[in-house]
């Protein structure tokens, strides 16, 4: 069995807005709506012909117990009425609740398949053969700004998200970013999207980290900047001095080679200090820097458990890494023999031959749920 950290459920149930349209209507920023022009015309699932890869029978055939099902709609970051760094509106929550109530409506009559919010609940859907969905947020962007998000955190709480990614792909004035657009070097991405050097979190951002602890949400380290990254270990810190709270870096890869999106041994450990995990990611763009490329699942397992033993040496342990794979999340290509969840079950298969059973089955599942408790508990 497997928990899967980071994967895009709601990119196909949710009624797709015509993104190209509104990218495209972006008059005042033409350069960058092209740039995000070309991600829409490249094709985002890999699931069988096309179609996509974060699905329940998919997600069955792949042997995926528990699935964080990820919230994000690329139309609230990349408002086609502003800049791509102006801060957040208000208006945006109301947009990600909507993507909530899509997948709870999807999955609600399907007998395969529960949406949970506690640790009973997991425990129960895993123990009937079920697959256990868990809401997650990415983009802390979409809760709105900073006089809103205490309230927002609070019905995000509520509805039992596990977790908020509070830096994305842009600085809309919430957390400095690291480059994350594949198809872009990080210093052309850098050049066309401008943030402050100076800066960490924004307004929006120390609010949804104060938020966050006061709610118990776990606070997602993914896509930060070293500053914002620093920042909110910092804060983590003076709020929950006593490290109660673990922290989580849900779709991440190693700094094996130049790219920032990766992270450093000081970053891992410093996520592990307060008992966290980090899930692997399965785009091949950030799991190869520094590696060699894969052209074979054999290729894919090597680099795998290249970044996994690589957490295990910086932190002295095994408790740390989990796979977080992001598909469905733009990553396109990805991995060799991880193009989408049925390819799941292969995996656990192959790492627990690699790594022994005991070190596979917490990288699988083991480490992740130890997390999903402390927050659902």
């Amino acid at each position: 069995m497997l928990v899967d950290l980071h994967a895009h459920y709601p990119m196909h149930v949710v009624p797709a807005a015509d993104t190209h349209e509104l990218l495209t209507s972006w008059s005042a920023q033409r350069v960058r709506a092209k740039i995000v022009d070309l991600v829409s015309r490249v094709a985002n699932y890999e699931g069988p012909g096309g179609t996509p890869g974060v699905t329940v029978p998919l997600l069955r055939d792949g042997d995926v117990g528990v699935v964080l099902s990820v919230a994000y709609n690329p139309w609230t970051e990349l408002d086609p009425s502003s800049r791509y760094d102006a801060p957040p509106r208000d208006a945006y929550f109301a947009r990600l609740l909507e993507t909530l109530d899509a997948v709870e409506t999807d999955l609600a009559p399907r007998p395969d398949a529960e949406l949970v919010r506690t640790a009973e609940a997991l425990d129960r859907c895993m123990a009937e053969g079920r697959i256990a969905f868990v809401h997650a947020v990415e983009g802390a962007v979409q809760l709105g700004g900073p006089e809103a998000v205490p309230a927002s955190v609070a019905e995000l709480a509520h509805r039992g998200v596990a977790y908020i990614t509070v830096a994305h792909l842009f600085w809309r004035q919430v957390a400095t970013v690291a480059p994350a657009l594949p198809f872009l070097p990080d210093w052309a991405y850098r050049m066309l999207f401008r943030q402050p050097a100076d800066v960490g979190l924004g307004p929006t951002g120390r609010a949804a980290v104060q938020a966050m602890v006061e709610q118990g949400i776990l606070v997602d380290v993914t896509h930060m900047s070293d500053a914002a990254f620093a920042e909110t270990m910092d804060l983590l810190d003076l709020l929950d001095p006593t490290r109660t709270q673990p922290v989580i870096a849900s779709h991440m890869a190693c700094h094996f080679g130049r790219l920032a999106y990766t992270m450093s041994d000081d970053a891992i450990l410093r996520v592990a200090r307060r008992g966290g995990v980090l899930g692997v990611i399965a785009c091949r763009h950030y799991v190869e820097d520094g590696l060699a490329r894969a052209t074979s699942f054999d290729d894919t397992l090597d680099l795998l458990c290249a970044h996994a033993e690589r957490i295990a040496a910086v932190t002295g342990s095994w408790d740390h890494a989990a796979i977080g794979s992001d598909l469905d999340g733009y990553i396109k290509p990805a991995l060799p023999g991880l193009e989408h969840e049925g390819r799941m079950r292969a995996l656990a298969a192959a790492l627990d031959d690699r790594l022994g059973a005991e070190r596979a089955a917490q990288v699988c599942h083991g480490n992740a749920l130890r997390v999903l408790r402390a927050r659902l508990g």
